[in-house]
């Protein structure tokens, strides 16, 4: 009798939900009134039900879907909709759910359509945004939960993050995901087939996913926002077609033609070198958003011009790394000097700058030269654009990459320096968050802790970190209040990110680094 009660609450508390989730939708514009009968009766089919909550339902709507799409997956799961309580089984059934609960993607279009001729592109963006948040599309429970700071520099205030947002597989999940054949649709996460595809254990589900269509240079692109927005906005435009990455006169002047018809936003492009590049190179894409990074606020140093270019200012730029930032009023005169530095760079060689442009490998010529290159309009309503210098060379020291994280950073981040990262926002892996933690409780006094680091070697979960422990602990000692052992644990992290951008950068901020930056210019033309 026990089993039946508690078997018909679930069940009222699950038809509950779906009261919750049709009032959330139509509240917050993913469904229209004439969809709401439809759409409570695609969520009661879903679940098994044939007829709706049978109590009055008098509640107003809720801020977020997420108390009521816990309840209902509980639910699913008990059904056997899902076959484990994973948080990768449970955002399959999420996203089944909140697509349910959305336009089609020719509606969301329309309406993008409309408000952009109607209010203007930022009214436009605003709403697909706020759609993309409503829909759960953008886990904002999730993003929440990562762990930002400020770290002060010699290059200005750096940006660093944890990213606790992408939730982890389980091992087992992993070891499933290993056995299945790979993937032939979509071809990867960045195609436009992801619209609407229920997803699996080694692909997200997207059912939720609405993209809106683009046309930059007269070719077809999609814009889309990232589900887990590393910062304001943060989008995702990406070609109509599964191509690789390839940087080009035509990518610059793609970048161009989105901030003249996005104004409000930026837009960059990962190199397309492996080690230098993103995490997908498969797919050629930008990343953009409404951000100020903490490389658009470094200043400027030297100033250059070229005769061929009037119009066109050219400065290095007190960062890290290597950057150019160029600032015209004409865009098609921007292109022109953007594109000549880039083609400048791809066959420079400098050996006693350690800049070589190729080496032969098995008798072919590898080029090492690119740049990541990042568009905006200025505050005077021109257009700006920093190429940053990339090379993507090897050596018998540095086998990971000579201007890439050195093998001491690893600790803390061993990955591919991006887009996002040469801005100046740190992408930390979300691994830390428990560990750094730990670290801060040996410095305050957690001294079973570090016995057990210093005995158990390898074994020990913090083993990637136990030379970092040690010298921590020989500077601060174990007696600092748990506050203050968080901000010099924070402080560490923050000056060891901005070294790996330093490793990064091509031209080091010496004296003889920076006198070969400006032979590099001169050698092109600019004085």
């Amino acid at each position: 009798m026990q089993n039946d009660n508690s078997t018909a609450a679930a069940a009222e508390k699950a038809l509950y939900a779906i009261e919750q989730l049709v009032l959330f939708a139509g509240h917050t514009g993913l469904i229209q009134p004439a969809d709401v009968d439809y759409s409570r009766n695609e969520l009661l089919d879903q679940f098994g039900f044939s007829e709706p909550y049978p109590g009055e339902f008098t509640e107003g709507p809720l801020d977020s879907p997420q108390a009521p799409l816990d309840q209902l997956i509980d639910y699913g799961f008990g059904l056997g909709l899902i076959p484990e309580n994973t948080d990768t089984y449970r955002d399959l059934l999420d996203a089944k759910i909140m697509g349910l609960l959305m336009a089609r993607p020719s509606e969301v279009n329309a309406e993008f359509a409309a408000l952009r001729a109607e209010q203007g592109i930022q009214a436009a963006t605003d709403r697909f945004y706020k759609l993309s948040i409503d829909s759960n599309y953008i886990r904002m429970d999730r993003v929440a939960k990562n762990v930002y700071w400020l770290q002060e520099s010699p290059y200005g205030d750096i940006e660093m993050t944890i990213n606790l947002s992408k939730p982890e597989k389980s091992p087992k999940e992993i070891a499933m995901a290993r056995l299945l054949p790979p993937p032939v649709y979509p071809k990867c996460q960045l195609c436009r087939e992801n619209v609407g595809y229920a997803g699996r254990v080694n692909h997200p589900p997207r059912q939720n996913l609405r993209v809106i269509p683009l046309s930059m240079n007269s070719e077809k692109w999609f814009f889309q926002y990232s589900p887990y927005v590393y910062y304001n906005e943060h989008c995702i435009v990406f070609h109509h077609d599964h191509v690789p990455m390839k940087l080009t006169k035509d990518t610059l002047k793609r970048l161009l033609s989105f901030v003249e018809a996005f104004p409000h936003y930026f837009i960059g492009s990962n190199a397309d070198l492996p080690i230098v590049g993103g995490s997908i190179l498969t797919h050629d894409h930008f990343q953009g958003g409404r951000h100020t990074f903490p490389i658009q606020k470094a200043p400027k140093e030297d100033t250059f011009t070229h005769a061929s270019y009037p119009g066109v200012s050219l400065s290095t730029v007190k960062w890290p790394m290597s950057v150019l930032r160029m600032h015209a009023e004409d865009p098609a005169v921007l292109l022109e000097a953007g594109n000549h530095i880039y083609e400048s760079w791809k066959t420079y060689s400098d050996p006693a700058a350690e800049v070589l442009a190729f080496s032969e490998e098995g008798g072919e010529s590898v080029p090492h030269n690119t740049v990541t290159p990042i568009v905006r309009r200025a505050e005077d309503g021109g257009y700006e654009m920093d190429l940053v210098l990339r090379n993507n060379r090897t050596s018998e020291e540095y086998p990971e990459g000579i201007f890439h994280p050195h093998r001491e950073m690893h600790h803390i981040k061993k990955e591919n320096i991006g887009l996002i990262e040469v801005m100046g926002l740190a992408i930390l892996p979300g691994r830390l968050k428990e560990e750094l933690d730990a670290i801060a409780g040996i410095l305050a006094g957690d001294t079973a802790l570090l016995g057990a680091v210093q005995s158990e070697g390898k074994d020990h979960p913090l083993a990637l970190h136990a030379s970092w422990i040690v010298e921590l602990v020989s500077r601060f000692s174990t007696s600092l209040n748990r506050e203050e052992a968080v901000k010099a644990i924070q402080n560490e992290v923050g000056t060891k990110f901005t070294h790996i951008l330093e490793h990064a950068g091509v031209y080091k901020r010496t004296p003889e680094g920076q006198a070969a930056f400006r032979r590099f210019l001169n050698s092109s033309g600019f004085n």
